[in-house]
């Protein structure tokens, strides 16, 4: 079954809206983004989540002592690194982890083969690091043969086309962001939308 991580939360409203359908995990954006929240406000929102669901904290290129204070304070269940970080520092701050890594060609998913955490596969970002809310060409982890190893899907999903994507790559998880916004801002009846798509094409596989 593939898992759901809905990101960039901001508001109690749709982080409740997440946790009533289902999701596996919900994201906190600690970089710099219109996302972005601190960790007081992720602690704030954290109350909500219940333990079954994963509080996820994306950082771009943040120091070691950053990552683990905002760890403690919200707290949170794993980190997603979305800037330079190597397997070295990773491996230094030793906690749970996500490593995105922007997907232009093969070389880009080649290099996820250094790190020892779960990789997330995304679109090359556009204004700030991380996701610009477009897809890119999956059939890059096909020939790349990243098949067999767990990995997460980002870039560009919605409920329009998660289904294919889980049907030609079958990522572990799936994360989304704007394509359950309307005008850059979380919607409830999409966040719903989305995760009930997710769980039914994973069941007809």
């Amino acid at each position: 079954m593939t898992k759901v991580k809905i990101c960039g939360l901001t508001e109690a409203r749709h982080v409740q809206a997440a946790v009533d359908a289902d999701a596996d995990a919900i994201g906190f954006v600690f970089a710099p983004s219109r996302r972005q929240v601190s960790a007081d406000h992720a602690a704030q929102l954290a109350i909500h989540i219940p333990q079954s669901v994963l509080k996820v904290g994306v950082f771009v290129n943040a120091t070691a002592s950053e990552i683990h204070e905002i760890y403690e304070a919200v707290p949170l269940d794993i980190v997603q690194y979305h800037g330079d970080e190597t397997p070295e520092f990773i491996e230094k701050v030793g906690l749970p982890a996500f490593k995105a890594f922007s997907i232009k060609d093969a070389d880009d998913v080649h290099r996820a083969a250094a790190y020892h955490v779960t990789p997330l596969f995304d679109a090359p970002g556009v204004e700030f690091n991380g996701g610009s809310g477009t897809t890119f060409n999956w059939d890059i982890l096909k020939a790349a043969g990243f098949q067999e190893r767990p990995f997460i899907l980002a870039g560009g999903l919605n409920a329009g086309n998660v289904g294919k994507a889980i049907a030609q790559v079958n990522p572990v998880m799936v994360d989304v962001s704007s394509g359950v916004e309307i005008e850059k801002r979380k919607d409830e009846q999409l966040i719903r939308e989305f995760i009930e798509t997710v769980k039914l094409k994973s069941e007809e596989r």
